[in-house]
């Protein structure tokens, strides 16, 4: 189980790396932010599995589900609700700006 929790933890992580690379890649606003909120999504969700894996308890391997859980809820909601406020403020793309 050690070797598959190490694993997918190097995969959250190179995931993550990766989608750093493509954060600053893409120029607008609105690109960034879906950017981030796949990073958010899938690289943490395969080193918070990993971590329980490789943890040494099934008690804290439950502590990490947990937050895994929490974390799968909270953080498409708070890409949205950045979302709502920037369309509510106003925040256009400029013309002749690309995603």
């Amino acid at each position: 189980m050690t070797i598959a929790g190490k694993i997918l933890i190097a995969a959250g992580v190179v995931f993550a790396l990766l989608g750093m690379v493509g954060l600053f890649r893409f120029r607008t606003f609105y690109a960034r932010i879906l950017i981030t909120s796949n990073i958010d999504s899938a690289g943490m969700i395969l080193m918070m599995i990993g971590g329980m894996l490789h943890s040494p308890t099934p008690a804290f391997a439950l502590k990490i589900g947990i937050i895994a859980v929490l974390a799968l809820i909270t953080g498409p909601l708070s890409t949205h609700a950045i979302l709502r406020s920037a369309r509510i403020s106003g925040y256009k793309l400029k013309l002749g700006e690309h995603i």
